[in-house]
């Protein structure tokens, strides 16, 4: 009888499988989506949150880093130099300490696109490899363009910088790489299964849009999540979608292990067939003067926009020099322009053949999701969006909360939703202070102090762990609100710390117009303003349920007393 109501048989995977089928046709293809929009998102929600955060702040990794070294010099507008002569400076230091190398490569001061970085002057190399060794080994110097000689500035603090946050957004901290790319991955995958089934979930999607309905609970949460998800949701769906391409070999492993093995050299194999491979001889000075070359590419490209030079002998081929020009704002914006010439002729050559569409697409999802291309205007767009990613995922932690509040009362349903309503608070709030601990760090420890770039994200991790601690055991609403209040005292006061500890400040950086500078005070100031009206907006929210229920109380007294 069994067996003629269930056609999958009685084993239990076949059974649990037969319901869960059973239930979607009852219940709807929508309803079923909704059930997986929640749970897709709640069990990773705090980890896509931290990637988030760190994955924002990385949009201006280069900004980050010089607030983080306040003994760089102020940055004001780029040096004009005579890059061909500069050029000859740099061939000479590289004729001493790289005579028989695989590579020459000289990078001209110049100002980068987006970020306005000045670049400094240097040299690279790379030794021909030893004999049994398939790659040499890699230096480079900094140079004066005063004198070619080595620079003698002053060299800054041990710090994380902005690169730290920024690989934290996708290997984590105090986890093994490859153990750490996969709980990315694994995260990133149910994020965008959970913007899928929330595009399908709200059929009104568009209408949401416009529709906000301050102080009403559950549905004010509920309209919140709404407006930020569409606001920006090609972005999402665009973030998400590129940020599973970059490791698209440790997650899909099998395709290369299928065609070129498993073992140690297979993925070897696999680049170098999809990139193609050279053969390099060790290269020498070029015949051809490269001030020429130069002044050829400044004529096509105006003054001031060669950024480097490069020296370089394929096997089986003539030597060549590349002349590249300043990063402009094209999508693929490490395709640069680039004149080749023979490097003792000085004829010009044909430049390097473009990838192949595979490669192209590749690296197109991969510029789009760093954002590199990008002038500053658009990186800030890339910024706010970013945080409205923030403010997606924690709508939507905080939503699933409340939903169960109201059917639980204030006391929550035991030891899992109090769980929840903790990590919430700390990610959300104990989060971002942890992130001002990272720089306030940055300023407070001891500048001599060995492992000082990990005591920095130690810091971070420390407060973050304090206030899981704090949240856990401290009345839920007076949580939100003290450590709300805390993130918005951490970067408030940023401004104020690097002022007492450093000339980098206000005061300084702004008439010097280096709003490099200027603008991580500045912004730190607005996050902290951000806070506080998150602070100040949730205290008065559970006051005036607080001075409700006292209202009911005292009604039901008075009845009684009646």
């Amino acid at each position: 009888m069994q067996a003629c109501n269930n056609p999958l048989g009685t084993k239990p995977a076949l059974q649990s499988l037969y319901e869960v089928v059973n239930s979607v046709m009852k219940e709807g293809f929508r309803q079923s989506m909704a059930w997986l929009h929640t749970w897709s998102g709640l069990v990773v929600g705090w980890v896509l949150f931290f990637v988030f955060v760190t994955g924002t702040a990385g949009y201006f990794t280069y900004e980050i880093t010089r607030w983080m070294q306040p003994e760089r010099p102020l940055q004001g507008t780029a040096p004009q130099y005579d890059q061909g002569r500069l050029a000859t400076m740099a061939l000479d230091r590289l004729e001493q300490v790289a005579p028989h190398a695989e590579f020459w490569s000289i990078t001209l001061p110049h100002q980068s696109l987006g970020t306005r970085q000045l670049e400094d002057f240097s040299i690279s190399w790379e030794t021909m490899p030893l004999e049994g060794h398939e790659h040499g080994t890699r230096g480079s110097e900094k140079l004066d363009p005063a004198t070619g000689g080595l620079r003698t500035d002053v060299e800054p603090r041990e710090t994380g910088g902005g690169n730290l946050l920024y690989r934290m957004h996708y290997a984590l901290h105090y986890i093994d790489y490859p153990i750490a790319f996969r709980i990315v991955g694994v995260c990133t995958m149910l994020m965008l299964l959970a913007i899928i089934t929330g595009v399908i979930t709200h059929k009104k999607i568009f209408k949401d849009f416009f529709t906000f309905r301050p102080g009403k609970g559950q549905r004010s949460w509920l309209d919140a999540h709404n407006v930020i998800s569409v606001m920006a949701l090609p972005f999402f769906l665009m973030i998400t979608y590129s940020g599973l391409m970059f490791f698209y070999t440790d997650y899909m492993p099998a395709g290369i292990a299928a065609i070129y093995g498993t073992d140690d050299k297979a993925g070897e194999r696999f680049f170098k067939e999809l990139f193609g491979e050279h053969s390099h001889e060790a290269v020498s000075r070029p015949k051809a003067p490269v001030t020429e070359m130069i002044a050829r590419a400044e004529s096509a490209w105006g003054q001031g926009e060669v950024r480097s030079v490069l020296v370089m002998h394929d096997g089986g081929e003539e030597p060549f020099v590349d002349i590249s020009r300043v990063y402009r704002d094209k999508l693929r914006w490490f395709k640069g322009d680039v004149m080749r010439f023979h490097a003792h002729t000085g004829a010009p050559l044909p430049p390097e053949e473009d990838d192949n569409a595979a490669v192209r697409t590749t690296q197109t999802l991969f510029a789009l999701h760093e954002g590199r291309f990008a002038e500053p205007w658009l990186r800030w767009l890339y910024f706010v969006a970013g945080l409205l990613g923030c403010g997606m995922i924690g709508t939507g932690l905080v939503l699933w909360t409340v939903k169960r509040r109201k059917h639980h009362g204030a006391s929550g349903a035991g030891i899992g939703n109090r769980l929840v309503e903790a990590l919430n608070i700390a990610t959300i709030a104990g989060l971002p202070a942890g992130v001002a601990a990272y720089f306030w760090a940055n300023r407070l420890l001891p500048v001599e102090i060995a492992d000082r770039a990990s005591w920095e994200a130690n810091f971070l991790f420390l407060l973050w762990g304090e206030t899981l601690l704090y949240a856990f055991f401290r009345d839920t609403r007076k949580a939100w609100v003290e450590l709300l209040g805390l993130a918005a005292a951490a970067f408030a006061l940023l401004p104020v710390v690097n002022a007492l500890t450093t000339d980098r400040h206000l005061g300084i950086t702004l008439p010097a117009g280096d709003w490099v500078l200027a603008g991580f005070d500045l912004t730190m100031l607005g996050l902290g303003a951000a806070f506080a009206y998150m602070a100040v907006k949730v205290n008065r929210i559970w006051l005036k349920k607080a001075a409700a229920v006292e209202t009911g109380n005292r009604a039901l007294l008075a009845g009684g007393v009646a």
